[in-house]
């Protein structure tokens, strides 16, 4: 049945040139411009799914209290920011950016983006300098009045009851009088005795006002510490001396389309001259800038690979595909990437880094293809339509089984942890499929048009056009001596591996063990700041964040409970902080530097004694003086939700994984609370750790190997057919690792999916040899007669299209995103040892295989001659 079908669509691509060429060139044409239509991604659903630990909380957190922040940084000293006007200019753009001015009377007018943020509501919480610095004094003023109105009525209430004791014990009015007043007075003086360390404390001998240095000195420097070094407590606004933050929560639920107008609302409201700084100024940073940033880097990307890859595959097939028509299985890969990226445009999948990795790969496999058919219907000589139908027959059923073998490897990617490595593993499954579709149709169109079938002359031109240009190619002098060496060396090897068959396999396994034992000891490089372009603007501005903090990011651990201002959970909440804290390395003393942890704001950092925490009606009467601009940023409005927050240096995933597991253990909440670790560097700490891990590595290559030699025992019906082509392939997985380890190149997130892609791609060059090879003992030809003919067809095909697909890799190495440059680099690598081993080691295992001659080979080892 597969014989016919291949035979329909082959025969009408043959008798229909025109129209099958054009259908599938213009179908590929469209879903190229669908695919350039679209917004490439990097945002965290691509890199962690529901089941990574801590994505409940993190969505929790993100509800109650914002997503992750956007910061501000304020370029300044902190004494020349908040004892000069400078102070107001911060408050009125957190004002700005929390929305609270729109209309003509707001900086920048009804468009401008203090109203357009004003609109559109983009901030969940705004917590900066200036706005914490008003609040406080109001806060403070807001102490006094309540303190002074409170000791009033409790004095007039005394005065009350010493007059009425008077007169009950029969005194006069007089005496009664008397001892009111007395009652009085008591009261005053116990207002001034709580006054006095209140002024003491902030320095006060007035109203305090945001205009008055020494209030705000006692309430921002720390007098222990040298002059101008901010208080340990307020760290999530004053990192350090030589900077504060401005922390921008978005609303969660944004889109990324809505998440990049704000944050360019962000830069547009920042920008603006009405909060320009004496000394100092303003860079916009954080997690999500850094997303938005690699995403304009992506889409930059996406254009460079696609030109690149095409001059690449050009070259390569001028050089190593000997034949008249040499640049058409490029046609083909370049429509089937096309209409691959049409199909992701229109499925609604997103664009992402490992997307744009799919573009070589995708070409190298097509152009495999391509050359395979175009090679087997050139190399008999006859007419093209009897040639069509032998290879409908004989040749394409073969590649049919390779192709659907890759595309079972890939399929293991599905498993992966990461959506980013799972859309990759699906994307690459239906590029295979239309790649397939491709060389039936335009390949073999193609080929019917240039041997002559009718056309229009603008088609006869571009053909001849296209040919010429491949030719051109093939005649360079670097191309007929690359040719030339390839073809010398590969004789020899063939040789070699006849007379010897089994010192090679013997060889390739002893490689093959010692690259396992050292696959184990590949490092896996996971620190954000060497993934992602150095240039990004944000990427530079969380680094001078860290240098001026001592911190890059942000942890939190969500506490609920019934009721979270119960004092007990306050206290357990307290003691969690300063436990963690000091396991981490942290100094208040010393700040925040040398710490990989350091406090930020957090509900205990609302109570600064133990006596606030004395009681109940205490708690509460303490939340509802607090304002709810400072309130709202650590306790959700229902008290049944707070956060704990950490600053958390930048570092490598391993090791951020490692220190949020020491977090994670010290949680022990009194009974009826739960606390969780929650944020962005929760998810991609345990995305990481899954995907990295050698058992998860051994588990994708296992199941890549499970996979392929399932669908060859479908498709074969013969367990020797199916697991011989793969003994080079297990082997492969061996070297690459090796050489992986001696070249001491580091695997990342993305590259450790390699040793599935590398099973993947060699099962197509060890199937198509191998089938080639049972094909010519079919007809009669001993086995040196048989692997000569095999390797001098299918073989040169293989070599070519491998060849290609190592140069399609290899352009990822023009990637400024490290992740993808780095991938290339590893893959060139790995595809350049599976290729070569493949060609080197299955003429010695074809041997082996032979029924009787692994018996033979042993006996003779073991000196026994048979009769």
């Amino acid at each position: 049945m597969l014989n016919r079908l291949l035979s329909a669509v082959m025969g009408l691509s043959y008798r229909r040139p025109l129209i099958v060429g054009a259908s599938v060139l213009i179908l590929a044409v469209a879903g190229g411009v669908l695919a350039l239509r679209m917004q490439p991604t990097a945002e965290t659903r691509t890199l962690v799914g529901p089941s990574t630990p801590g994505y409940e909380a993190t969505e929790d957190l993100g509800e109650r209290f914002g997503s992750d922040a956007v910061y501000v940084f304020i370029r300044e000293p902190v004494t020349d920011l908040v004892l000069t006007d400078d102070l107001g200019k911060a408050a009125a753009l957190e004002g700005c950016l929390a929305g609270n001015v729109q209309g003509a009377q707001a900086p920048g007018g009804a468009s401008g983006p203090c109203s357009r943020m004003a609109r559109r509501q983009w901030a969940k919480v705004v917590f900066g300098p200036g706005t914490f610095i008003t609040e406080a004094a109001n806060q403070v003023t807001g102490q006094l009045k309540l303190l002074a109105d409170q000791t009033t009525r409790e004095a007039v209430a005394s005065g009350r009851r010493a007059y009425r004791e008077a007169i009950a014990r029969g005194e006069g009015p007089e005496a009664a009088e008397a001892a009111r007043a007395r009652a009085i007075e008591e009261a005053n003086q116990e207002l001034a005795g709580l006054l006095v360390p209140l002024a003491l404390r902030y320095g006060l001998t007035s109203v305090p006002r945001l205009d008055d240095p020494r209030f705000i000195a006692r309430l921002v420097f720390d007098s222990r510490q040298p002059a101008g070094t901010p208080k340990a407590r307020f760290a999530a606004l004053f990192p350090g001396r030589d900077g504060a933050l401005i922390q921008v929560r978005l609303r969660s639920g944004l889109s990324e389309e809505q998440r990049r107008e704000a944050i360019s609302d962000i830069r547009a409201a920042v920008n603006m001259p009405e909060w320009k700084l004496r000394s100092g100024g303003y860079e916009v940073t954080g997690v999500p800038v850094l997303i938005e940033e690699l995403t304009d880097s992506i889409s930059r990307s996406i254009l460079v690979l696609l030109i690149a890859a095409a001059l690449v595959m050009a070259i390569t097939l001028g050089i190593v595909f000997r034949s008249r028509l040499r640049l058409v299985p490029l046609l083909v890969a370049l429509a089937a990437t096309g209409l691959t990226f049409g199909v992701l445009a229109v499925s609604g999948l997103s664009l992402t880094m490992a997307s744009i990795a799919v573009i070589p790969i995708l070409i190298g496999l097509a152009v495999d293809y391509a050359i395979q058919l175009q090679s087997r219907t050139e190399e008999g000589g006859e007419p093209l339509p009897e040639a069509i139908e032998r290879v409908s027959r004989r040749g394409a059923p073969t590649i049919i089984a390779a192709a659907t073998a890759t595309a079972a490897g890939f399929l293991v990617l599905t498993l992966s942890p990461m959506p980013m490595v799972r859309g990759f593993g699906i994307l690459l499954v239906i590029g295979i499929v239309l790649a397939v579709v491709c060389a039936l149709t335009l390949g073999v169109a193609a080929q019917a048009l240039a041997a002559g079938r009718t056309a229009p002359a603008p088609v006869v031109a571009v053909g001849r056009a296209w040919r010429e240009a491949g030719e051109i190619i093939a005649g360079l002098a670097p191309a007929r001596w690359l040719a030339q060496r390839a073809g010398r060396l590969g004789r020899q090897t063939l040789d070699l591996g006849l007379r010897h068959p089994g010192r090679f396999v013997a060889v390739a396994l002893a490689l093959a063990v010692v690259g396992w034992a050292a696959e184990t000891q590949l490092r896996v490089e996971s620190d954000i700041q060497r993934l992602v372009p150095s240039s990004l603007p944000a990427l530079g501005g969380l680094e001078k964040l860290q240098e001026t903090s001592g911190v890059g990011g942000e942890v939190n651990v969500l506490v609920e409970a019934p009721d979270i201002s119960d004092p007990q959970v306050v206290a357990w909440m307290t003691e969690y902080q300063q436990r963690v804290l000091q396991k981490a390395g942290y100094d208040p003393a010393k700040g925040c530097r040398g710490a990989e942890l350091c406090p930020a704001f957090s509900l205990p950092d609302l109570f600064t004694s133990p006596e606030t925490l004395s009681s109940a009606s205490r708690v509460d009467s303490l939340l509802e003086a607090i304002p709810p601009y400072l309130r709202q940023n650590v306790i959700s409005q229902d008290r049944k939700a707070a956060t704990l927050g950490f600053g958390l240096r930048l570092m490598g995933l391993d090791r951020q994984y490692e220190v949020l597991q020491e977090m994670e253990a010290e949680l022990d909440p009194p009974p009826g609370v739960s606390a969780r670790l929650a944020g962005l560097p929760v998810l991609t700490a345990a995305a990481n750790d899954e995907l990295a891990s050698p058992e998860r590595r051994v588990i994708n290559i296992v199941g890549g190997l499970l996979a392929v030699a399932l669908v060859l025992l479908v498709a074969f019906r013969s367990a020797r057919r199916a697991l011989v082509p793969l003994v080079p392939i297990v082997l492969a997985t061996g070297w690459s690792a090796l050489i992986l380890f001696v070249t001491r190149i580091d695997l990342n997130p993305l590259s450790v999916v390699l040793g599935t892609l590398v099973i993947a791609i060699a099962t197509e060059f060890s199937v198509l040899l191998s089938e080639r090879y049972r094909q010519e003992r079919s007809d009669g030809s001993g086995v040196d007669e048989a692997l000569r003919r095999t390797y001098r067809s299918t073989g040169a095909a293989v070599l070519a299209s491998g060849v290609t697909a190592i140069a399609g890799f290899a352009v990822l190495i023009l990637s400024d995103i490290r992740m993808l440059r780095d991938f290339g680099l590893v893959t060139v690598i790995d595809l350049g040892v599976a290729l070569f081993g493949v060609l080197i080691v299955l003429p010695a295992v074809l041997v082996l295989a032979e029924p009787g001659a692994l018996k033979e080979r042993i006996s003779s080892w073991r000196g026994v001659t048979e009769p």
